[in-house]
């Protein structure tokens, strides 16, 4: 096999394979002889079809899967030969597939950056720690009653956290405008769902009253057609409802799981959630600030076809969140690449970064932590048990818990060599804020 490699640009690199025609010929004669022995053809009992016939009948598609394998298997030799490691499928140009003559080819493809590594110690990472207490508990168990309320209908005037039940018709200038009218509409006042004004308007009305509203859209709404408009609502009010938060029961303990133990064993679960969001919460944080260092020091060149890949990953996640990808959808129209561009740029990069921290400093996966982590998985199932026996059962499962902790052992890594600074913070600052971040 003669192999001859260039560089044409940056990652990309050209190479020329040619494989002997000798090679290619006896692999085609070999299958052919293969088949004839289970081949039936009319005339020619089964194994006695002439060796002419059956060429005649599969030659050309038994040679073009022999040429398929021989460039797949000579390619990848190849690449070992010249020691480069490819980053995506090569793009195959034939340049000689005639038969009898010698087989001769050209692979572009992209191959992985070199990353040189920088000094860690000059990273800053503030590290914060806090506990939940327990008015961070009562918080929550409000929070959950929130949940869980219902609406009573009342005999008296609307009031701020009210929900109201009305039928309205908006119009500009006289005329009713598109998405402006609605009937039997459920709306909580204060909860900011209507333009400006609206909800307020409805405080101190009471079912069967009607009122006008001049309202004025937002400089910034969605409909640019609507924005800044002057508008009308005619609004009917059909009915007035309270909230009615459950009491703190045991139907109300069941909803969440817990069957024994009252009041003391659901704050005490509940407590056990809240310090588990916590503890991932600032495992987050810490490690967004490790990663974002990462790049801001490292700058490696990205391979497209990695990038391309990427992106398509986060375009088939997306699809999945919302029900899958149907037939006939034009997806890439609908979720072009420029969505995806930065995102997956950014896990590219690190990809690379940390791929090269673990190389160079030779980080194993540590099975304990990743055992610990499947664990705290399983924990919030009812039998967490099967759940761990199920992970180490799926090669595939494990395989994506034992990334996720040899990432954090990189984390812990650059730790212990980075400036960190501890702080103390609270649960609120830490998750509440930063879900609504």
């Amino acid at each position: 096999m003669q192999v001859s490699i260039e560089t044409t640009s940056g990652l990309e690199r050209r190479l020329t394979v040619g494989v002997p025609a000798a090679e290619v010929d006896s692999e085609v004669q070999k299958r052919l002889q293969q088949a004839a022995k289970n081949i039936r053809i009319n005339g020619f009992r089964k194994g006695k079809v002439p060796m002419k016939v059956v060429k005649q009948r599969y030659g050309e598609g038994v040679r073009q899967e022999v040429l398929g394998d021989v460039i797949n298997r000579s390619f990848y030799e190849a690449v070992r030969k010249e020691d480069v490691k490819p980053a995506g499928q090569p793009s195959i140009e034939p340049k000689q597939f005639e038969e009898g003559k010698d087989l001769e080819y050209v692979a572009t493809f992209e191959v992985y950056p070199s990353v040189e590594l920088g000094d860690f110690s000059n990273i800053e990472v503030t590290r914060y720690k806090a506990d939940v207490t327990a008015e961070d508990v009562d918080k929550m168990i409000d929070v959950l009653r929130e949940h869980q309320a219902t609406w009573k209908e009342v005999d008296r005037a609307a009031q701020d956290g009210d929900q109201v039940n009305i039928d309205f018709v908006g119009t500009r200038d006289g005329e009713a405008f598109e998405g402006g009218s609605a009937e039997g509409q459920n709306l909580v006042l204060g909860s900011g769902s209507m333009i400006p004004g609206f909800e307020e308007g409805l405080v101190g009305l009471k079912a069967g009253d009607e009122k006008t509203l001049k309202l004025t859209f937002p400089e910034d709404y969605q409909a640019e057609e609507l924005r800044g408009a002057s508008v009308e609502f005619k609004v009917t009010v059909n009915s007035v409802s309270e909230k009615e938060l459950p009491e703190l029961d045991k139907d109300f303990y069941a909803k969440f799981g817990v069957e024994k133990g009252g009041k003391p064993q659901f704050r005490k679960e509940v407590k056990a959630n809240m310090a588990r969001e916590l503890k991932n919460a600032i495992k987050a944080k810490t490690k967004n600030q490790v990663m974002d260092a990462l790049l801001e020091t490292h700058k490696p060149e990205l391979p497209k076809a990695l990038v391309s890949s990427e992106i398509e990953t986060l375009r088939q996640q997306m699809m999945q969140r919302f029900g899958g990808q149907q037939q006939n959808f034009d997806v890439k129209s609908l979720l072009p690449d420029t969505m995806f561009q930065e995102d997956a740029e950014r896990r590219v990069a690190l990809g690379l970064i940390v791929g090269e921290i673990v190389k160079e400093n030779q980080i194993k996966v540590d099975a304990d932590r990743v055992r610990e982590m499947v664990e705290e998985l399983a924990s919030t199932y009812e039998e967490p048990e099967a759940v761990v026996n199920y992970y180490y059962e799926n090669r595939q499962l494990l395989s994506s818990v034992e990334s996720a902790a040899l990432e954090d052992q990189v984390v812990d890594f650059i730790l212990d060599k980075a400036k960190v600074t501890d702080e103390s913070s609270s649960y609120d600052d830490i998750v509440t804020r930063q879900k609504q971040q």
